[in-house]
């Protein structure tokens, strides 16, 4: 079966992002969808081995990140909302990236099951813009002394997180400029 009818892959402009919609079989029963298939995400491209899932719920209003893990426990991320909306948003840190620097974001909605892959290399957050729970795949285990990340609101990167006063944890609010991790990059990745 080719994976089109299962799925619909959309690329991102950064190289490696991509936001998989999947078929959603439903009837006066309920749905059934494929969140992940090996097989068929290979032949769209994404060959990533997963070592550890989580999930997280978030009230409408949180904004989470950026988040990132540095080398050797630099995490890609299979991300999804199982129920509610959330903004995604990923920025590019690979030095020698054409598009080092810039973000993209997706809204992930429950509604329509759709999933985003983030490679290794790229900060990561989310705006809950519902009530939502939020699963996530990892490419590496979770190792609390190598994480790190930018401030949501970083001056440089002026993201549209879509909320009016979000609400940030005191850690996220400490995190640092984009400028200050663009002067550890080699530590990170």
């Amino acid at each position: 079966m080719n994976f089109e009818t299962i799925m619909q892959v959309n690329k991102s402009f950064l190289e490696g992002v991509i936001e998989i919609v999947p078929n959603i079989l439903s009837d006066d029963r309920g749905f059934f969808l494929e969140t992940y298939h090996v097989d068929k995400l290979k032949l769209a491209g994404l060959e990533a081995s997963f070592l550890q899932d989580n999930l997280s719920f978030s009230k409408k209003g949180v904004v989470r990140g950026l988040h990132l893990q540095k080398k050797p426990y630099a995490q890609g991320k299979y991300v999804k909302v199982v129920s509610g909306k959330a903004l995604d948003v990923m920025v590019d840190l690979r030095k020698d990236s054409p598009t080092f620097g810039k973000h993209d974001s997706f809204i992930l909605d429950g509604e329509r099951q759709n999933i985003v892959y983030i490679p290794e290399g790229f900060a990561h957050g989310f705006a809950a813009l519902e009530d939502c729970y939020f699963t996530y795949k990892c490419t590496n285990i979770y190792h609390k002394a190598s994480e790190g990340g930018i401030l949501w609101n970083d001056p440089t990167l002026k993201i549209d997180w879509m909320l009016e006063n979000p609400i940030v944890s005191d850690k996220d609010k400490e995190l640092m400029t984009f400028e200050e991790i663009k002067k550890i990059l080699d530590e990170i990745y």
